[in-house]
């Protein structure tokens, strides 16, 4: 009878103990699917601004540490990436892995373009790809890398060339486009006498460097393509045209490229205009892949030349390279808007040209076709269809006019999707893979992502750094554009000010932009990372003015 007693008395505490834990048990929320996604440098669109896309729909982005990131002046560090990378790929909960060939091999993208590394060394860390598919077997790899940049001009290279660039990049430039048009078209009389002065003029120290440098990377992108022939070693592999022109270095190199592919098919291969929106769009394909869905794309461009317009720093027609784009991020062209996932609306201006967001033409007023695109979206976003906008009409910023009308009709955060910054394909490939994601998010995270892209693309690059830019004369200390040097801080707090002054002028009141602060990370003025700030210069402004 005691015996029993006790039993029946420990079975009682047994499950008076067990009964929290089960219940805590089941109101533990699901761990979170982790993607390994390696950016080709640490810039905060490459890396944290992707990321967050993908992180706003549930997804454990796990990327590295910063410092092993490449920057302008630290070019990465590619070995203490593998050692990274193998790590956190064994680790459980990892879905897929998206990976940066660039980062892996040279340390970053600015790290492909300036390298010392032997032709054995880049290709020896090729082949640790085929070992870290043969260590993770079940865990897809999209890779994507790039195709070396061709500037125009040394100006053009922004300074992330060799020193050499900088006075005889035109040259190079010119060189290698007569190089391409003669294997393409032929060269005649005149330009062949071009040839041969400039191949007189152009140093042959720095000729062989550049050249040298490309014979290299070329190699290495030659053998991911055999990887993926010879062992299926990539879910995908896509090869971008970092900024090139119809005629280049970069355009005879792809082309060469994609005849080597060409057995593999689009979905398994590409190469592509454009570079720092492959990531996105890799990532895009392997959350698709993931779901098993195919999102269904509408592109609807601006009157006039619309999808045969060749934009600046591209080498095809834009229609060509949203195509392109659609088959890397694993979706699909349907012809109707109402079947479509994504209604992307293409900015263009009706002839054909690409301005710089700098200019002044970019100075708020309608221009021809402004109104037009205007009343594209705003139709379609009174149907219901979901919107999303590559605001491709000026290089490097938004369309001010443009999105002058999209405030003035209230549309800012009634479309779902928008990107206007650095080149259009840039632009045009972010906002499809942002556009084919937001189906998944709640409304908050919809806006978050709108504000993201209206704060940096139309607040600070096509506004607040072009009006500083001209003040930077004023300020006192060592620094340029390129280079801020000591008037890093005197830039930040203008920026600041100003972008704070932007956001009450233009932006519905939204709580988490109430105050900013702008900094930048790669000691120029090209990119900035705009930081929500309860407490910085923002507050302060902002309390004053108050």
């Amino acid at each position: 009878m005691t015996k029993n007693i006790i039993c029946t008395l420990c079975t009682a505490v047994l499950t008076i103990l067990l009964m929290p834990q089960t219940a805590d048990a089941a109101k533990a929320e699901p761990a979170a699917e982790k993607i390994i996604f390696v950016p080709h440098d640490g810039r905060p669109i490459s890396s944290k601004q992707t990321a967050d896309v993908v992180r706003q729909i549930g997804y454990d982005v796990v990327m590295p540490p910063q410092e092993l990131l490449g920057s302008r002046d630290d070019w990465g560090h590619p070995d203490e990436l593998w050692t990274w990378v193998r790590t956190n790929m064994a680790q459980p909960g990892v879905k897929a892995a998206v990976i940066s060939s660039d980062a892996m091999i040279y340390g970053s993208l600015v790290g492909s373009r300036k390298h010392s590394y032997t032709r054995d060394q880049v290709l020896a860390r090729a082949v640790r790809f085929s070992e870290l598919q043969r260590a993770q077997p079940k865990t897809p790899m999209y890779v994507f890398g790039s195709i070396m940049r061709t500037p125009r001009s040394g100006e053009a290279s922004g300074h992330e060339e060799p020193e050499y660039y900088r006075r005889y990049g035109a040259d190079i430039f010119r060189y290698t486009l007569l190089r391409d048009k003669e294997e393409v078209d032929g060269l005649t009389r005149r330009e062949r006498k071009e040839y041969a002065f400039l191949e007189r003029l152009i140093p042959k120290e720095a000729l062989a460097d550049w050249m040298g440098r490309r014979e290299k990377n070329y190699a290495v992108n030659a053998y991911l393509i055999n990887l993926m022939r010879e062992r299926g070693t990539f879910r995908y592999l896509a090869l971008g045209r970092d900024d090139n022109a119809p005629f280049s270095q970069t355009h005879m190199e792809s082309r060469h490229l994609a005849e080597a592919g060409a057995d593999l098919g689009k979905t398994r291969f590409q190469t592509m205009a454009g570079i720092d929106e492959i990531g996105l769009l890799m990532l895009t394909r392997a959350v698709n892949e993931q779901r098993r869905e195919v999102p269904f794309v509408y592109p609807r461009y601006n009157w006039g030349r619309g999808a045969d317009t060749v934009p600046a720093y591209s080498d095809e027609k834009i229609g060509d390279s949203v195509v392109d784009a659609v088959l890397a991020a694993g979706g699909m062209i349907v012809r109707a808007p109402e079947k479509a996932d994504v209604v992307l609306t293409v900015n263009t201006n009706p002839d054909g040209r690409t301005y710089e967001a700098n200019a002044m033409v970019n100075d708020g007023t309608p221009r021809d076709g402004t109104m037009y695109f205007a009343d594209i979206v705003a139709d379609y976003a009174a149907k219901g269809y979901p919107v999303s906008v590559a605001d491709i009409a000026f290089a490097n910023g938004s369309d001010n006019a443009l999105m002058a009308e999209l405030q003035r009709r209230g549309l800012l955060y009634k479309i779902r999707a928008y990107a206007g910054w650095n080149t259009p394909t840039n632009s045009s490939g972010f906002a499809l893979g942002q556009g084919m994601l937001v189906r998944h998010m709640e409304p908050d995270s919809v806006d978050h992502l709108l504000t993201t892209r209206y704060l940096d693309d139309w607040a600070y690059q096509a506004n607040v750094r072009n009006t500083i830019a001209r003040q930077l004369t004023w300020l006192r200390g060592d620094g340029f554009y390129g280079s801020l040097g000591s008037k890093m801080d005197a830039v930040a707090v203008r920026s600041t000010r100003m972008m704070n002054r932007f956001i009450e002028e233009n932006l519905p009141p939204i709580s988490e932009i109430n105050a900013v602060e702008v900094t930048f990370p790669w000691n120029r003025m090209f990119e900035s990372d705009i930081l929500p700030e309860d407490r910085g210069f923002a507050h302060d402004f902002l309390a004053r003015r108050k």
